[in-house]
């Protein structure tokens, strides 16, 4: 390793990563080895987040040197980033197609209920809770989990554990109670139901930002993939006013002063101000990404989302196959096992027929020797005496030899059915016997059908490795053309400025849009010595926007509301829970039971009432709060 080269740590939802850069390596290059190395290609939802020198968490710019940017390091030789999703869909189940895309997000939006970033109602927590053993335990099982065994899983937020009468035995069987429900569903689909069900909450995918409007009034702004949101300072799960993309044509900022254009030109701009510069060029950034994902989610796929779609679609069906094939190989082999036992019982009892029949046989003889014992040898013989001595010299009556008659038939049927428990015991051991090498011959066959299957599975994700290493290749290659095609058309746009506008030094940065692709919008905030240092003139983006775009996301409806007995067990728990509550409610607790129960209004009917009227009468709103 170059004596100037610098370790570097990433670390992901699920492992951490560590690499070496040169000093002059990019941001890019940084992000583009991570992806890599964890295999992503839905790279357009995440960046590498970074604690700056002043504590603030930034996210690495891209298009600058990472040793160039003020990071702050946790040891001498060490930077470390975090790979977090900086933009959310609007649609899980829609939009994150890889399995990794999956994964990450479920462990990120796991996290952020768990540590409160995110609210989420105490029944949904506990239905939140079983899903996310599912996906890491798979189906439920009595044996292996056992009362006490989830005590020490981090299955709830502190605050619903605190706000309830329950120890954490009484939560882990409410957890448990739901989680037996999921039996038979796969790890991947229980993350993306964990995913279906969060996307529904008021906060998720929201990104809060301290804002004043003209009058001085402190509030909140949201952006998130759907628009922007202007939420009262005592209530972030309710936005008032609301903004889709589609209407906004032009964002741009000057010192503190926060400017949006709407599509409508006879609408005045929506003006905010924000406490330092520093904020509005977050929001800058953030505005481009949310927004450039939003309109290219309302146009046809690209060449690349269509393979990756088809991809996915395939190892989906590959993975349904081996689950039916797995499922049938153990119900073949559970009905084997209650073949292999009944046998088993009918042997056993043949054995003790066969038994019994034998001591039977013993109790007669001894029955019979000892009578005839008891004869007097009046013949002087030496030896035993038979019974035929006995009946030749002897008067016996015709009831004792009717009753020899019996015990010798009985004890001939008796030799009879011990012959016949033999000869079905020797037949069942030899039907055992072809069972086990029937069994044995199978389970060869399954054996060598894996071998087969995963010799061809490793042929297949070789080609795929290979596909994407091209496929990586190729887009780089086309990312830097597109990026000095950027440059050639920014600088012919600041010469075109400086011909038109000698005295005005605006730096105005348009953000465009290139069909079929997705970005990874760079980060452009500047440190605060860049800051202090230069100009106090804004910066803006021009947004290539469809107003008749389609605004479908304020027709839908919750996860939860499509499935009626979900609803319904939902409530129930609640009820259950509000019995043993111990603690008040919070303020977002009420805030969620007026809206949901009382008002009776979820997420995307909010939305949609707070985006109605104009454009013009929702800013005079906001100019009056």
């Amino acid at each position: 390793m170059s004596p100037k080269a610098v370790n570097v740590r990433v670390l992901t939802m699920d492992s951490e990563l560590e690499f070496a850069i040169q000093p002059n390596t990019t941001g890019k290059q940084l992000f583009d080895q991570v992806v890599k190395t964890i295999a992503l290609r839905e790279i357009w939802f995440f960046g590498l987040q970074y604690t700056d020198s002043k504590d603030f968490p930034c996210w690495l710019k891209l298009n600058k040197k990472v040793l160039g940017q003020d990071i702050k390091k946790n040891s001498p030789q060490t930077l470390t980033f975090k790979f977090r999703a900086r933009f959310f869909p609007e649609e899980v189940s829609e939009e994150l197609i890889q399995e990794i895309t999956q994964k990450l997000f479920f462990l990120q939006v796991k996290e952020s209920i768990l540590t409160e970033e995110i609210y989420c109602p105490p029944e949904t927590c506990v239905l939140l809770a079983s899903y996310a053993m599912q996906a890491k335990h798979g189906d439920f099982n009595d044996e292996n989990h056992r009362p006490g065994s989830l005590v020490n899983e981090r299955l709830l937020p502190k605050r619903v554990m605190e706000q309830f009468q329950l120890s954490p035995e009484e939560w882990e069987k409410r957890v448990v109670n739901w989680w037996k429900e999921h039996r038979g569903m796969l790890k991947e689909e229980a993350m993306l139901e964990y995913l279906k069900i969060a996307q529904d909450l008021e906060m998720y995918g929201v990104n809060y930002f301290d804002i004043r409007n003209k009058k001085g009034t402190e509030l909140y702004l949201g952006v998130d993939a759907l628009g922007l949101n202007i939420y009262d300072k005592q209530d972030r799960l309710t936005p008032k006013i609301g903004f889709p993309w589609s209407e906004i044509r032009n964002i741009s900022f000057n010192d503190k002063k926060f400017v949006i254009k709407p599509m409508e030109r006879k609408s005045p701009d929506f003006i905010f101000y924000a406490p330092r510069l520093r904020i509005n060029r977050r929001i800058l950034s953030l505005c481009m990404g949310n927004h450039e994902l939003y309109m290219r989610r309302r146009k046809a796929d690209s060449i690349e989302v269509q393979q990756m779609k088809a991809q996915a679609q395939e190892e989906k069906m590959a993975r349904l196959q081996e689950r039916e094939r797995i499922q049938a190989e153990i119900e073949r082999r559970k009905q084997a096992e209650q073949e292999r036992e009944a046998m088993r019982r009918k042997v056993d009892d043949l054995e003790r027929s066969a038994a019994e029949a034998r001591r039977g046989e013993y109790y007669f003889n001894v029955s019979v020797m000892g009578s005839v014992k008891s004869v007097p040898n009046i013949w002087g013989r030496t030896g035993p005496i038979t019974a035929t001595y006995i009946l030749t010299f002897y008067h016996i009556s015709n009831n004792q030899l009717a009753s020899l008659e019996d015990q010798s038939r009985i004890t001939k049927e008796l030799e009879e059915k011990r012959k016949q428990a033999e000869e079905a015991q020797l037949r069942l051991k030899q039907e055992r016997e072809e069972a086990e090498r029937e069994h044995e011959r199978m389970m060869e066959r399954v054996r060598y059908e894996q071998e087969e299957k995963d010799k061809i599975v490793q042929e297949i994700e070789q080609a795929r490795r290979l596909a994407d290493q091209k496929a990586v290749e190729a887009q780089q290659k086309e990312n830097e053309a597109r990026e000095l095609e950027e440059q050639l058309r920014e600088a012919k746009l600041r010469v075109l400025q400086a011909q038109q506008h000698p005295n005005n030094h605006t730096n105005n940065n348009h953000y465009t849009e290139h069909p079929g692709e997705y970005g990874n919008p760079m980060e452009d905030e500047e440190s605060d010595e860049e800051e202090n240092n230069s100009s106090r003139n804004g910066r803006g983006v021009e947004l290539l926007t469809n107003e008749y775009a389609s605004r479908h996301e304020e027709n839908r409806t919750t996860a939860t509301t499509k499935d009626l007995n979900m609803k319904r067990k939902l409530e129930e728990e609640r009820k259950c829970l509000r019995q043993q509550q111990k603690k008040a409610e919070t303020r977002e607790d009420k805030i969620y039971r007026e809206n949901i129960f009382d008002q009776g209004i979820d997420k995307y009917q909010t939305l949609k009432k707070i985006r109605q009227g104009t454009v013009k009468r929702r800013i005079d709103e906001f100019e009056a709060m």
